[in-house]
């Protein structure tokens, strides 16, 4: 992508869109925003750099066009403003099952935060591979280990339920030379057997919000004062007798 390279008029799109993209943000004092993976525009897979800047810019930001999930996305930015910023939105993906590591990775067609990243990212363009869109720019990385949540936010039909997974992230034990993408690796508390059924039961979607530095005691403060239920899952949770 370097000046005079094959992919250099890439990297100089994408950089547009995301100035083109920040100002109609700006303009409008807009904190959120959502994409769609299907569009026809043939712009659509190379706007998938600029997610990950402006997320790391503090702006909310959901795929698939899920306005729910860039709803807390930005609320937790903005709780997390005054701490280290490592909150961003994901999809959870693959998962790991080794008996003795049960793993999960979390990522979402690339728009994955900045803010997570365990050192400096790398700025790459890899083929997509779906879609039929344009091979995109994105920002490569790994996260840091340590305890972080997951949370999403559910329309139950007559109210709003914010749930909450306690996770423990970890460091990818080697590179994953198929999947050049962002992304956090770690394990649902207190198993992933227990934390994927009781995500599953508690109605819990595919997008979520994903932080380092804010605990679940901060989101409950958030529920409370937004006036929704919280369900939280985590060391106290048991598997409940599945068929």
């Amino acid at each position: 992508m370097r000046k005079g390279k094959e992919q250099h008029n890439s990297l100089r799109e994408a950089a547009r869109i995301e100035l083109g993209l920040r100002a109609f943000l700006e303009n409008g004092n807009f904190k959120r925003f959502y994409g769609y993976l299907r569009r026809p525009a043939r712009h659509d897979a190379i706007a998938r750099h600029c997610r990950q800047r402006l997320m790391g810019s503090g702006y909310g930001f959901a795929g698939e066009g899920d306005w729910k999930d860039s709803r807390p996305v930005r609320a937790m930015k903005v709780m997390g403003a005054v701490l280290r910023e490592a909150i961003h939105s994901w999809k959870t993906i693959p998962y790991h099952f080794n008996p003795e590591n049960n793993l999960v990775l979390g990522s979402h067609m690339l728009e994955i935060c900045e803010s997570i990243a365990d050192g400096k990212a790398s700025c790459e363009i890899h083929p997509l591979g779906i879609g039929g869109k344009a091979d995109p720019v994105r920002l490569v990385f790994n996260s840091a280990a340590g305890p972080a949540i997951n949370a999403s936010i559910i329309d139950m039909g007559n109210r709003f339920r914010l749930l909450v997974n306690e996770v423990v992230a970890v460091a990818r034990s080697k590179a994953c030379p198929n999947c050049p993408s962002p992304g956090s690796c770690g394990s649902p508390i207190p198993t992933l057997k227990t934390g994927c059924t009781a995500w599953i039961y508690a109605g819990g979607a595919h997008h979520t919000c994903y932080s380092q530095n804010l605990t679940a005691e901060h989101l409950q403060d958030f529920a409370d004062m937004a006036g929704i239920e919280l369900a939280l899952i985590g060391k106290k949770n048991r598997s409940p007798s599945v068929p």
